[in-house]
């Protein structure tokens, strides 16, 4: 069955096949699936209302809409399923093939710290690991994710956990529900004295999300209006039943500046672990894993920390992490020792890969550095065409005028430089959530690890753009170029700092909103005539306060008899003032206008900015 000629040209229609697409594809794509011209489903497109190139990377609307229109169910596919289809191509198994049982060996629980900000999670990894990692962050709030191992004893045998660090506040919700995923056990940190607050839910739903086992570790327990039972209390309205009432969850009372009661916490989670989960992995296959963290190091270039999952990663393998690969130079502890290997739930950082990764990137060891390129620059594609298709604004055929209109739309450019992948993608999401309404809309042009370039600066200078730099400064001659250019490149350490000042520069961008404040009311008592001046009005101040040079309205017998005046005179006695209160007596000149009479209102008000949001 054909379907309508679109300039003369018959079109396959479809009998609501399935065709499946991947994120940002484009015309081009959809028509290789069909075998039909793209020339033709841009003019389709044309008459749907959308200005669509053939080439440019759509959004999953988009190819819906042209799908509905052609008679085809269009299927996007995930990243995940992509990129198991990308490995496939190449023979690469990801986490499913671990061998048989004979070749599992038992591994540390990978363990992540949640809970609100300030009740304690950074100074309890503190008190686990004995060293000091607060003193070194801005605003108290911890900007990376770290992993780090300990060593416990239970039962008499030396038990290892492997923790990751999530950062406390909310802009980091995506990295924290990542950091659930790539978890064995969550500890959920509530501060006696505090109680359950909103983020201790939020950490709470992504780690039952990710179906994590939880062990609760009530902090605080030596401060005063502490009452850890009100703690256990309010849990179980989300679930989470304490051991002694019943229930299956393991709740620790411990105070982390105190150091008390932190063994009991450890061996509740391995005591979880054992219950609850089988941890074993293959030790001898090829490593397979997740990125933590990745950051660009002056020294020693694109260095991420990883998580190996499965298998053991020694130096001198080739690793795909993301879109970055690389041949691992060298790996490190959490301690900053050389180590040669790494088996499953061991956290390194890794040396020698071409780019940064993303925080959440998986990784896996190939067998040849030509193929570790490959899977790379698929994935970078895939990455480039799902973003582009994002940025993209749709813009129908009505409203295209109206968008072209300079100020119609306005839109605030950025570039976001860090330190580390993940602060970048936080702040990013972050940035592009706020609401400000439609007249605004916000772009990130770039964004990427580390220091402010020239290039950067040349960029935003040509597209108008403002350069964050989170935890990062500018080098080399790219402040100079900024100055001369006129960028503005605003620094940060503070994610919500930036966050704060983003959004009170997207609402400077809002055309003003004005209100009417009254300001006083001066009911007339006697009427002056003037030969120069014309008629004056002797007035009671009846309410606020009238000033000369405002607007005013006459009110007579409650309805209004004339708008828009101005009070252009203003005495009291023989004197000119600038206004007048309540209670006091005084004489009124509204200029040109005179039809004024005993026992009218004189209303006056001005119009005031109405601050947004």
């Amino acid at each position: 069955m054909q379907a309508p000629s679109v300039g003369g040209v018959m079109l396959p229609r479809g009998n609501g096949e399935t065709i499946r697409l991947s994120r940002g594809a484009s015309l081009t794509d959809f028509a290789e699936k069909i075998g039909a011209n793209p020339a033709s489903l841009v003019a389709v497109m044309m008459n749907l209302g959308e200005m669509v190139t053939a080439t440019q990377s759509v959004s999953d609307e988009t190819l819906q809409l042209l799908g509905d229109e052609m008679n085809y169910t269009v299927q996007i596919v995930s990243p995940e399923e992509e990129d198991r289809e990308l490995l496939e191509s190449f023979d690469i198994e990801f986490g499913e093939n671990e061998g048989g049982e004979e070749m599992l060996v038992a591994r540390p629980p990978v363990v992540t710290v949640m809970g609100h900000v300030d009740h304690g999670k950074t100074r309890l990894l503190d008190a686990i690991r004995k060293t000091n990692v607060v003193a070194g962050e801005a605003g108290g709030i911890t900007q990376h994710i770290g992993a780090y191992q300990v060593a416990t004893e239970v039962n008499d045998e030396e038990r290892r956990i492997t923790f990751i660090d999530t950062p406390g506040h909310e802009a980091f919700t995506a990295m924290r529900a990542r950091g659930a995923k790539s978890t064995d056990i969550a500890i959920l940190v509530v501060a006696a004295n505090d109680g359950v607050m909103p983020q201790t839910i939020e950490a709470l739903n992504h780690a039952k999300a990710a179906d994590v086992p939880i062990v609760v570790a009530v902090n605080k327990i030596d401060v005063e209006g502490a009452d850890p039972t009100k703690v256990r209390g309010q849990l179980t309205e989300f679930g989470l039943v304490a051991e002694e009432y019943g229930g299956d969850t393991m709740f620790v009372d411990i105070s982390a500046k105190q150091g008390l009661n932190i063994d009991k916490l450890l061996e509740a989670v391995v005591l979880t672990a054992d219950a609850a989960l089988d941890l074993r992995a293959n030790a001898e296959q090829d490593a397979q894993g997740i990125a933590i963290e990745a950051h660009l190091d002056r020294g020693r270039g694109a260095v991420a920390t990883v998580l190996v999952q499965r298998g053991t990663l020694r130096v001198g393998d080739t690793m795909v992490v993301g879109d970055a690969y690389g041949r691992v130079r060298a790996m490190l502890d959490d301690k900053g020792q050389n180590v040669e290997e790494a088996g499953p739930s061991t956290p390194v950082l890794v040396l020698g890969l071409t780019n940064v990764p993303g925080a959440g990137d998986n990784f896996l060891v190939v067998d040849e550095d030509r193929t570790a390129r490959q899977i790379a620059e698929k994935r970078a594609a895939r990455e480039r065409n799902a973003a582009f298709a994002k940025r993209t604004r749709r813009v129908s055929l009505e409203d295209l005028d109206k968008v072209l209109k300079a100020g119609e739309i306005q839109q605030l450019n950025l570039i976001i430089k860090g330190d580390a992948s993940g602060s970048v993608e936080a702040l990013e999401s972050s940035l592009l959530q706020l609401d400000v309404g439609e007249e605004v809309d916000i772009r990130v042009l770039h964004r990427g690890v580390g220091a402010v370039t020239e290039s950067d600066i040349s960029l935003a200078s040509g597209s108008d753009a403002i350069v964050i730099g989170f935890n990062v400064r500018a080098e080399g001659r790219a402040t100079q170029l900024a100055e001369r250019e006129g960028v503005d490149v605003r620094y940060y350490s503070v994610i919500y700092q930036a966050i704060e000042e983003i959004e009170a520069a997207l609402k400077g961008m809002l055309k003003p909103e004005y209100e009417e404040v009254e300001l006083g009311t001066a009911e007339i008592r006697e009427v002056f005539r003037s030969s120069k001046l014309g008629n004056i009005a002797g007035v009671l101040i009846r309410s606020g306060e009238v000033k000369r040079n405002t607007k005013a309205r006459l009110i007579r017998d409650g309805k209004v008899v004339a708008e828009n005046l101005t009070i252009e005179g203003l005495r009291r006695f023989k004197d000119d003032v600038t206004e007048i209160r309540e209670g006091y007596e005084g004489g009124i000149n509204l200029g040109n206008f005179n039809d004024i009479k005993v026992d009218d209102v004189i209303a006056t008000y001005e119009m005031r900015e109405k601050p947004r949001g």
